[in-house]
């Protein structure tokens, strides 16, 4: 009698299984990043408002407070937005955690070793620029949303979105920290668009790659100058008050 051919039942957890994962995890980081590089662009545009004056650069915080009403309560897009954009980051450091850890135990492994150091500084650089984007943005919410410090005693009581801001880049460090930041943006907006690129497989030739470095950069230079124009024209008192 010939014996029952054992078969294996158990799901597959071997490299081909790693590198799908790897893969879902990237294709995270890509989907959210994208999400991200949307919201920092029509943010940057709004910012470029306060070069039209303090009351037109209230005219428009106050008409994305009343987008979509009474359809949706005021403020309520402003809301959506930041729920998406929560998710979105809470997404992308999930996913670049999980592959900074898939990275650090690739490292251990001979065959990787050369691949791993040829990425290091790449990596190191995105992942430590990325933890300082995200201390920025919680600085900046704190500064600018929750709590509204190192601005003027009558713009802080206002309503004018306007003169919270211009109140708030007269602080010659507080505009340093905010170049600083925005430089490390443009870093980290080149990085993530050339590998999210890469990742969709939208760069499979070396036409491809030059057409995706030239993309990343241009949203890189775009989106780093237009958050840096108006704190340094505030700062040098280019744009002022009423």
């Amino acid at each position: 009698m010939v014996p029952p051919v054992a078969t294996n039942t158990l799901p597959r957890t071997g490299p081909a299984s790693a590198r799908r994962t790897t893969v879902f995890l990237k294709m995270v980081m890509a989907v959210s990043g994208a999400l991200f590089v949307l919201y920092v662009l029509l943010h940057m545009y709004g910012n470029l408002k306060i070069f039209s004056g303090v009351e037109a650069f209230d005219h428009y915080a106050e008409s994305l407070r009343t987008l979509l009403t009474p359809i949706l309560p005021v403020g309520g897009v402003l809301w959506l937005l930041r729920a998406l954009l929560i998710v979105s980051v809470v997404a992308h450091v999930w996913a670049a955690a999980q592959l900074w850890r898939r990275a650090n135990g690739a490292r251990s492994n001979r065959y990787f070793a050369k691949e791993a150091a040829r990425a290091a500084l790449t990596s190191k650089a995105m992942r430590w620029g990325g933890i300082a984007l995200l201390l920025f943005v919680i600085w900046h919410l704190l500064q600018f949303t929750i709590v509204k410090f190192n601005v003027g005693p009558d713009a802080a009581a206002g309503n004018s979105v306007g003169a919270l801001v211009i109140s708030s880049f007269q602080v010659w460090w507080v505009a340093l920290i905010y170049l600083l930041a925005m430089i490390a943006l443009g870093m980290h907006l080149y990085h993530g668009v050339f590998s999210a690129s890469q990742t969709l497989g939208w760069s499979t030739t070396a036409k491809a790659r030059a057409r995706a470095r030239a993309t990343a950069t241009v949203i890189a230079l775009v989106v780093a100058v237009g958050f840096i124009l108006p704190p340094l024209a505030i700062l040098f008192g280019i744009v002022k008050g009423n």
